[in-house]
């Protein structure tokens, strides 16, 4: 059961010649979540082999164009590549007027149904769900409205040890009932219960994605023991005034966030385009929290069922 995250852009603002604007694909059992678009990221995603059309919900942290820049080119792309599955996007207000504004500006008509959710960015709320998965909105501090997402497996099906259904001889209709929790009565009479005979075959996982912010205590509380945290990483804590400033966290600061919420893993990203050299940024954050990460394009993270992390590269 695929649990994975693919970086397609890792720069902030202002991009760089390797380094274009915010957005990740998260894989969760074959299904595919856009997490912002920044400019070019249809380019990336046909670069690193991810057909758009796979795409089920794309999730929007806020209205600055280094995150939304590139959505207009890839809905109208989706069109042309024949789409008709209804397409559904999960943003703070008022996304929904910007978008009827350029459609109606370039005279855009899909074939293929939106389906927009526009959640109140000062508040945490489930703002989607489907049968694996649930994605709750992360309030976050910002100069315009803006959320962070946290995107939590459900638990697993309960599995049935292969011993016990040789030892008892289960049917098909006893196993379905196991698996859905319920304990069982042999025909000789004997009963047993549901946790002698199963097992979880592993604990859910979570990944979550802290965009453009200030350090936030109610962001550590709400991410506590996340398996990866995707923490923007704009500054080096010398520009630490210059991060304030403009709404955003240093390398340093997102460590220590980490350091806080005890997650297993912090991803950095969001790059300021001043630093051609972005090693610096890991060297600061793993003075505080040794299981850092340094975020760039290309980059697939992947969560194991025993919540281990493998890294690769396109």
């Amino acid at each position: 059961m695929t649990f994975q995250v693919t970086i397609l852009g890792c720069s902030s603002a202002r991009p760089a010649p390797s380094r274009h604007h915010t957005a990740h694909v998260l894989n969760v059992h074959e299904q595919f979540f856009l997490i912002d678009c920044g400019e070019g990221t249809q380019y990336q995603l046909a670069r690193y082999g991810i057909n758009p059309l796979k795409l089920n919900v794309i999730f929007i942290t806020h209205l600055h164009g280094d995150h939304t820049y590139g959505i207009f080119g890839l809905l109208s792309t989706m069109a042309m590549m024949g789409r008709q599955r209804a397409l559904e996007i999960v943003a703070p207000r008022p996304f929904a007027e910007m978008l009827r504004s350029h459609f109606s500006f370039y005279q855009v008509e899909l074939p293929y149904p939106l389906e927009i959710r526009e959640v109140d960015a000062r508040e945490t709320v489930q703002v989607w769900e489907n049968r694996v998965m649930t994605v709750t909105s992360i309030p976050l501090r910002h100069r315009v409205p803006c959320c962070g997402y946290l995107f939590r497996e459900k638990q697993p099906a309960l599995n049935v040890h292969k011993e016990q259904v040789e030892l008892y001889g289960l049917d098909p209709l006893q196993i379905a009932a196991l698996k859905r929790g319920e304990a069982i009565t042999l025909a000789n009479g004997l009963e047993l219960a549901n946790e002698e005979v199963t097992y979880r075959p592993y604990e859910p996982r979570s990944y979550a994605f802290c965009s453009d912010t200030t350090p936030s205590g109610k962001v550590a509380e709400m991410v506590t023991g996340v398996d990866l945290l995707y923490h923007e990483a704009t500054y080096l804590h010398a520009d630490k005034e210059l991060a304030l400033k403009t709404g955003h966290t240093t390398a340093r600061q997102a460590a220590r966030l980490a350091a806080r919420a005890q997650v297993h893993h912090l991803l950095l990203g969001h790059y300021s385009s001043r630093y051609k050299d972005i090693e610096p940024l890991l060297d600061e954050a793993r003075t505080e929290f040794p299981e850092s990460v340094l975020g760039h394009d290309g980059m697939i993270l992947t969560l194991g069922k025993d919540h281990s992390l493998k890294i690769e590269e396109k």
